[in-house]
């Protein structure tokens, strides 16, 4: 029957969770070549929290299944749940959970109303596993020696390049992180799925099932193809329903001022490795400036209307004198005034944590990687490798430690010493800033942090975080910190478009001094597109990751 004249179809929401969506950055000239065709995550998000409340919305259906990263996993679980709340239908299917790391991808269908899976597929649930590999065999038949300092015992990053199997530390703080997402997930799936957790503990360890098997033992509701489950949805709650992608969801907004003349959230985001200098993107990966950050964090101090800072770390760590650069400005924007608030993403460790550390808030995701609260530094000593190929070094100096740290030589004994005292100079700050962030003892913060890595639920139990939850949820703290309404506005503090980069910066303060004022070249299009280029055998001295 045609459509009358005038009528606007109901919507049935449709997602793929397959993977998860992408975050772009609206700075980056690269970010649409890296998404083409890819789903948008906060458009997403937003959809998800909101559209519930839209009448024209029927319901939500989602493809899931794969590996997810844990947090991002729940931070979308989050978000259906708040879809559900509405009461409007939601459907998971999938085609297959029986890979290996398909764990994540089921506990995210169990936030929907009802599971179905396709009858050829099936259910592994077989836990959570976590395997490292060792380099330093391999660096020892290359002719590499790794001369690395570390503090302490469990800042394992080093650890992989040093040995050949786990430290009992090592060992130890993996267990703990397995231990720690597993429990999670089994408590998220027993109290969606109605089961006893030393039951569904039984289901895992008996595993993997076929799709009959799992909708027997209650794993899954339906078994069905594509087709089958659109069909049954559209038959409850509109046979015309148009299909829709989430993030093309659109709010309807009233007429309001304009955004940045109002009082609002600034959200400052750190995506990536911390390094000094503009925020790029390289062979190995996006690396955050603390020039770029510390503008950001610069901008939202100096803005009247801006009322409350959103800090949202996604990043491993890097480089120490860059962390401790935006650490500053987070402390300045605390000392004028303004409400700081950290938003944890999937990794906020090392250098990450250090500049969450002084922030009024911490929010992270119960399974963030953090603390992390450690530092190693050195260099990798490449002497027999190039006398093994035929290179020989000649060299001249001025100063007795000029080349302490060429690759082409070990260190003295005194070198070593000196490398050792910074390493320790660098850890005793680190801890002695984050016991003044966290306003507890030294020897509180020195008990959990010796380079141990936490899961969010673990950190909140030790004092390293505050609250458990998502973006949205470290939004509704500032703005409730700050005093402003529910629908303030969350503006970036800074912008500059594509033609503005190529502009001349007037001063340090001019956006466009820090803002990648360049079309993009070679290597950064080759990264963009996935192409493998040679990377830089170089290695910063000191690392907080």
């Amino acid at each position: 029957m045609p459509a009358l004249p005038g009528h606007r179809p109901p919507l049935l929401l449709e997602l793929d969770l397959t993977e998860v969506p992408v975050t772009t950055d609206a700075d980056d000239p690269l970010a649409w070549l890296r998404s083409r065709g890819r789903r948008q995550l906060r458009p997403t998000l937003r959809a998800l929290h909101e559209a519930g409340d839209d009448r024209r919305v029927v319901g939500l259906i989602a493809k899931v299944g794969g590996a997810l990263p844990w947090a991002a996993m729940q931070e979308l679980r989050l978000g259906v749940q708040a879809f559900a709340a509405s009461g409007k239908p939601t459907v998971a299917w999938a085609e297959s959970f029986e890979g290996s790391r398909d764990l994540a991808g089921y506990v995210l269908a169990t936030a929907f109303g009802e599971i179905w899976l396709q009858p050829s597929g099936g259910v592994g649930l077989l836990g959570v596993g976590i395997e490292t590999t060792f380099l330093r065999g391999a660096l020892d038949r290359l002719g590499v020696e790794p001369q690395l300092e570390q503090r302490h015992e469990y800042k394992n990053a080093a650890d992989r390049v040093l040995r050949k199997e786990f430290t009992p530390a090592h060992r130890e703080a993996l267990e703990r992180l397995a231990e720690s997402v597993f429990t999670e997930s089994v408590s998220a799936i027993a109290a969606a799925r109605g089961m006893d957790a030393v039951r569904l503990r039984e289901l895992v360890d008996s595993g993997p099932r076929t799709a009959p098997e799992a909708h027997d033992a209650g794993l899954v509701d339906w078994l069905g193809y594509r087709d089958q489950v659109y069909a049954a949805l559209r038959g409850r709650v509109a046979e015309d329903a148009e299909l829709l992608f989430a993030d093309r969801w659109q709010p309807h907004r009233r007429p309001s001022l304009p955004a940045r003349r109002r009082g609002h959230v600034a959200l400052v985001e750190v995506r990536g490795a911390i390094a000094s200098g503009r925020t790029r993107r390289g062979p190995l990966g996006r690396q955050v400036g603390s020039d770029s950050v510390s503008a950001q964090l610069r901008a939202a101090t100096s803005n009247d209307r801006v009322q409350a800072v959103v800090l949202r770390i996604d990043s491993p760590g890097g480089s120490a004198v860059a962390s401790d650069t935006i650490w500053r400005e987070v402390c300045r924007a605390r000392e004028a005034g303004k409400p700081v608030i950290v938003s944890m993403a999937e990794v906020a460790a090392s250098g990450g944590y250090y500049i969450a550390c002084p922030a009024d808030v911490i929010v992270a995701l119960p399974a963030t990687l953090t603390g992390s609260i450690g530092v190693f530094g050195g260099k990798l000593v490449v002497r027999d490798l190039m006398e093994r190929v035929g290179l020989t070094t000649g060299s001249v100096e001025q100063g007795a430690r000029s080349l302490m740290f060429s690759p082409r030589r070990g260190f003295s004994d005194e070198e070593r010493g000196r490398l050792a005292a910074t390493i320790d100079a660098v850890y005793d700050d680190f801890v002695g800033k984050v016991a003044e962030g966290r306003r507890r003892p030294t020897s509180e913060i020195e008990a959990v942090a010796r380079g141990r890595v936490w899961t969010g639920r673990d950190a909140l139990d030790r004092g390293l975080v505050d609250e458990l939850g998502d973006l949205r949820d470290a939004v509704r703290i500032a703005r409730e910190r700050a005093r402003l309404p529910k629908d303030a506005p969350v503006l970036r503090p800074l912008h500059v478009s594509p033609l503005a980069r190529f502009g001349r910066a007037r001063n340090s303060e001019d956006p466009r001094a820090w803002a990648a004022a360049r079309w993009p070249g070679l290597l950064d299009v080759a990264a963009a597109l996935g192409v493998p280029v040679e990377a830089s055998l170089r290695m910063p001295t000191i690392r907080l990751r």
